[in-house]
């Protein structure tokens, strides 16, 4: 049994992992502030839908490191996936989402170093990879050319972990994830958004000439890899490691409307838009190191998750869909 502490653990892919944790027997302790990026209610229902008797949840911000080292142990392994995410939002907020991913990340790290955890796991994002890298990309590309705030918050949380790992002794890995989707998706999410227009019978705005592509990695997969990565930090050597997280399998934008459309049994209206700034044209993982390092695999086919999500969605919003 593994003692894990997850911030964010009332997220999307947060709520999904203390839920795997627990399954697995580990003792789960799990954080979140409940951000009002979106509804409260949302991330209450993903806690529910999570909580197995294994999970003890406490209601705080990362900001406040003392709480968060009481919480902590010298066992624990630290899994920090709380943040503001959201390309778009952040060129509107940008000192928000520099206050809570980069002074938040510093507060996780320093309450790390007080209660003596030497394990950590971080979620990042393959935003941080910009719109001049190569695809697919490689964890050692240069990074250094992001497109929006958050990206830019992204890269810099990374290198605070990359700074405090020799300092402090952590056994450390950031994970890049790559588009993930699934059941309990964040509700301004592309596949999330594109249901509830479809069934409410409002048209799609597709930003670009539908060709920009992304690496969707569905939920469970992702999970998988960071307790890939929770495991591997307990004989790695000091320092941090960079990891993708992804399919390696780009989908372009139209492709994903037409599956997901299928599977709702929905003709939905299109409207074309300009792309948005902070957008890319593509994402697209390298994942050669993520299986030589954590045996890590994307295995749900596109298809098959798209299905599970709006299984799940049926059922979220049922009473309130057509």
């Amino acid at each position: 049994m593994t003692r894990v502490l997850v911030t964010g653990a009332a997220g999307f892919i947060g709520s999904h992992l203390v839920e795997a944790l627990a399954r697995r027997g580990d003792d789960v302790v799990g954080i979140d502030n409940f951000d009002p990026f979106y509804d409260r209610g949302m991330k209450e229902s993903n806690l529910r839908e999570a909580a197995n008797g294994r999970l003890r949840f406490h209601e705080q911000d990362i900001l406040a490191v003392d709480p968060l080292a009481a919480l902590l142990t010298p066992d624990t392994v630290l899994v920090h996936l709380a943040a503001k995410a959201g390309v778009r939002p952040s060129i509107a907020d940008p000192t928000g989402y520099a206050r809570a991913n980069v002074e938040g990340t510093a507060a996780v790290l320093e309450a790390a170093r007080r209660a003596g955890v030497s394990r950590v796991v971080f979620g990042s994002s393959s935003s941080v990879y910009g719109d001049t890298t190569a695809a697919p990309f490689r964890e050692d590309a240069p990074a250094m050319d992001p497109v929006s705030p958050y990206a830019a918050t992204k890269r810099a949380a990374e290198l605070l972990v990359r700074a405090a790992a020799p300092l402090h002794g952590f056994r450390a890995m950031s994970l890049r994830f790559f588009t993930v989707f699934g059941p309990r998706q964040r509700p301004d999410l592309a596949i999330h958004a594109f249901a509830r227009r479809m069934v409410d019978g409002r048209p799609l705005i597709l930003f670009g000439d539908g060709t920009q592509a992304r690496d969707y990695t569905y939920c469970d997969d992702i999970v998988a890899g960071v307790i890939a990565a929770v495991d591997w930090t307990a004989d790695a050597p000091v320092g941090m490691e960079l990891v993708n997280l992804g399919g390696n399998r780009p989908l372009p934008l139209q492709a994903l409307v037409s599956e997901l459309a299928s599977a709702l049994g929905i003709t939905p209206t299109l409207q074309r838009a300009p792309m948005q700034p902070g957008d890319v044209q593509v994402t697209c993982a390298d994942v050669e190191k993520a299986r030589r390092v954590l045996g890590f695999e994307a295995r749900t086919p596109f298809g098959e998750g798209i299905e599970r999500f709006v299984a799940w969605f049926r059922r979220a919003y049922a009473g309130t869909t057509s």
